[in-house]
């Protein structure tokens, strides 16, 4: 087997005499001679000519060939149970990876299955009716089924990506996820996914239990089983998979009444930056742009003040949705279908956020979690105090604006339906935030000219990057510190961020819940 590069002009179709000319060339045989070619990456390369690069790897004629398999799902009725706590990408994955396993997964939702929590953001977004355990972040699918469907890790050091990606595909996500060096699903397409997931646990004796929030966890008994409360609902196992999502407050909460050890954790914080999809696609592709090119997109970290800023969340072609998960709060996300064909275009700039960041009168393990809701909370009392007519109107501001300090005298169209506010949004954010906002985006200017500008919408708050909570587990048995056969999980853990991640982490708790 050889492995090599090969470049074609976007709009240009690259056919399989291509790929077998430049396989034999890399190869030093003829045509004939080539066995299996296999594309293993593909990325846009806007340097100079727009580009498409193929990582390519090319076997001759007889030479061995190993597709990768998914390991086969087990008949799981009447096998040992282990309770799984919320069906994100953490939680889902870890059924699955029990299934394989020979463990019959239980999995307890708090939110609704994945139609039925549709109708209720559709509430949230249009009449402002928050339901408390179906929304942006709860229910089938956790926050990742609605934020697009990204799968930028490509890392190795957590676990093998391609166990998720390959399922992902045989459960409905298109087949250029496998090669895509920024794979997405689509919030359009996620939904049947998910739904496919939950089908293949069922079909093979495990239990899903939605509108189960869990309310206590408890050992009981000689054997010292777990028994998971959910209202007046008990699920009994010697093994639970903790994989609440990143804005499950009230789990910390029982853990603190608990007395389990649990720890504040750095997060992010910033803003949801809105700039019209047609100026990106110009920035990105230095005017070349033309309508069959992918949508544009954009990244970058920077350091600022001893502290990191980045782009989080980028949706092209998206649009900005209300992702709170308390009433009296405003927090923002973005969402993209497949097709990635919205007028706009937005993405969290976030500035990093440790413990002892916070100003004075926060402490403790919740130090980090109160100061996030208190932003929160503020950036709720502005909108709600100045004209507000949806309940998740969002304060917002013009780009430039903010930088100078000026409230904007009107704002931009945007794609958040509640609507938005004109807002002192350098003055609402944490000063240590807004200085380190207001100093990055004329810094991107110099590398994507055109996006500092007024044409771009800031919408605050972008909060929930990740936990502000960690739960403490030991390295070698992913077991809590205090509670023995309780693996915390994924991001409501405090060790994951994003929908892979989260998924090989939720793979390995199972596994070392199945020993």
């Amino acid at each position: 087997m050889k492995e090599f590069e090969l470049a074609l002009r976007i709009g240009k179709e690259l056919t399989e005499a291509q790929l077998k000319e430049a396989a034999a060339k890399a190869l030093g045989v003829r045509p004939e001679k080539v066995g299996r070619v296999e594309v293993v990456r593909r990325s846009i390369d806007a340097r100079q000519d727009i580009l498409y690069r193929y990582r390519v790897q090319a076997y001759r004629e007889g030479e061995a060939f190993e597709p990768y398999r998914v390991a086969p799902y087990q008949d799981v009725h009447g096998a040992e149970p282990v309770i799984v706590v919320g069906a994100g990408p953490a939680g889902l994955f870890a059924a699955l990876k029990l299934l394989q396993l020979g463990r019959r997964p239980i999995v307890l939702e708090r939110g609704k299955d994945v139609e039925r929590r549709k109708v209720d953001m559709a509430r949230l977004s249009v009449e402002g009716v928050l339901h408390p355990d179906s929304n942006y972040c709860y229910g089938e699918g956790g926050a990742g089924a609605f934020s697009d469907g990204k799968l930028f890790t490509r890392s190795s050091k957590r676990g093998d990506i391609r166990e998720v990606l390959h399922q992902l595909v045989a459960f409905g996500a298109h087949p250029d996820i496998l090669i895509d060096a920024h794979p997405h699903i689509g919030t359009d397409r996620l939904p049947e996914v998910v739904k496919n997931i939950r089908r293949c646990i069922e079909e093979h004796g495990g239990e899903y239990h939605f509108d189960s929030r869990v309310t206590d966890i408890v050992r009981k008994g000689p054997d010292r089983a777990f028994e998971v409360h959910c209202g007046t609902s008990v699920y009994r196992a010697n093994r639970v998979i903790l994989a609440t999502g990143h804005s499950a407050r009230d789990i910390y909460e029982l853990f603190q009444a608990r007395g389990w050890a649990l720890e504040a954790k750095g997060f992010a914080m910033g803003v949801r930056v809105e700039h019209p999809q047609w100026l990106l696609n110009q920035i990105r592709y230095h005017g070349k742009y033309q309508p069959f090119m992918p949508t544009a997109e954009y990244a970058f970290v920077q350091q600022v003040d001893g502290r990191g800023v980045f782009s989080f969340c980028m949706c092209p072609g998206g649009i900005l949705v209300p992702s709170s998960t308390e009433p009296d709060t405003v927090v923002l996300n973005g969402m993209s279908n497949a097709a990635r064909n919205s007028k706009w275009a937005n993405a969290g700039v976030v500035v990093q956020i440790e413990p002892g960041d916070q100003p004075a009168g926060y402490s403790g393990p919740f130090a980090l979690m109160d100061f996030q809701r208190d932003v929160e909370r503020a950036m709720y009392r502005y909108a709600r105090e100045h004209g507000a007519r949806h309940p998740f109107t969002a304060p917002g501001q013009r780009m430039k604006d903010f930088c100078r300090g000026l409230v904007s005298k009107d704002l931009p169209k945007t794609s958040y339906h509640p609507g938005v506010v004109s807002a002192p949004l350098h003055e609402l954010l944490p000063e240590h935030v807004a200085s380190r906002l207001r100093k990055v985006f004329p810094q991107v200017e110099r590398s994507m000219r055109g996006y500092y500008t007024n044409d771009a919408l800031l919408l605050g708050v972008e909060s929930r990057t990740s936990s502000p909570v960690r739960l403490p587990r030991n390295p070698q048995t992913l077991e809590h510190l205090d509670v023995p056969g309780l693996y915390p999980c994924g991001e409501g853990a405090g060790y994951a961020g994003g929908i892979v991640s989260s998924a090989l982490d939720g793979i390995q708790c199972a596994q070392a819940a199945a020993l």
